[in-house]
C-alpha cells in the first residue's frame, strides 16, 4: 500500500455545495476524496473502493440517516476510521455512531482542522472535564427525542408513535431545534 491508499477518505454528505468545498480542502491537504450522498451510494462504492476515512453527515435525505452509512462502513472495512459530522447533535446519536464503529463525533459547523484533528484522537481521554450542571428538561426532552429517532431509523411517524406525540407536533419541535 503506498502512501497515497493510507488518505482515501469516503465523504458522505447530500448537501452538494458542502460536500464539494470540503473535499476541496481536505484534497488540498493531501487527500484522495470519493463522495457519496446516500446508503446506496456508500454500499456501491464499496464493491470497488476501500476507503481509509470517512466523514459522514449524521441527517441524509431520505429513508437511511448516517448512522445506517457508519454500520455499512464499520462492517465492509473495521479498520476505516469514521467521524460523524453533525447539526443535529445529542448525546443519543453519539452514543448510537460510536457503538455502529465511528472514532469522533462532531457537531457543526466543523471545518478541516477539526476533522483531521478528530482523525488522531482515536482513544478516548479519561481527563475530560466533567460538569456539575445538570442537564435541563428541555436538553433531555431533545436528547429523549433523537434517541427515539435514532432507533426508528429517523421515521419521524414511527418516531411520534413512539413519543406518544402526534407527528406534527414532532416535525415543529425539529424545526425550532435547527442548528
Amino acid at each position: 500500500m503506498d502512501a497515497a491508499d493510507d488518505r482515501l477518505l469516503l465523504l458522505v454528505e447530500d448537501d452538494e455545495d458542502f460536500a464539494r468545498t470540503l473535499a476541496r480542502s481536505l484534497a488540498r491537504r493531501g487527500w484522495r476524496v470519493l463522495h457519496a450522498d446516500s446508503l446506496p451510494a456508500v454500499q456501491a462504492l464499496l464493491t470497488s473502493q476501500r476507503p481509509t476515512h470517512a466523514v459522514v453527515d449524521l441527517k441524509l435525505r431520505g429513508e437511511a440517516s448516517g448512522l445506517a452509512c457508519v454500520r455499512a462502513l464499520h462492517a465492509a472495512n473495521a479498520d476505516t476510521l469514521i467521524v460523524v459530522l453533525t447539526g443535529y447533535a445529542s448525546i443519543a446519536t453519539a452514543v448510537q455512531a460510536i457503538k455502529l464503529g465511528a472514532c469522533q463525533y462532531l457537531a457543526k459547523p466543523s471545518n478541516t482542522d477539526d476533522i483531521e484533528a478528530a482523525f488522531a484522537r482515536t482513544e478516548g481521554d479519561a481527563d475530560v472535564e466533567l460538569t456539575a450542571r445538570a442537564s435541563s428538561i428541555k436538553t433531555l426532552e431533545w436528547e429523549r427525542i433523537h434517541e427515539v429517532l435514532a432507533e426508528t431509523g429517523f421515521n419521524i411517524s414511527e418516531a411520534a408513535r413512539r413519543l406518544g406525540m402526534h407527528r406534527r407536533t414532532l416535525t415543529r419541535k425539529l424545526e425550532k431545534r435547527r442548528v
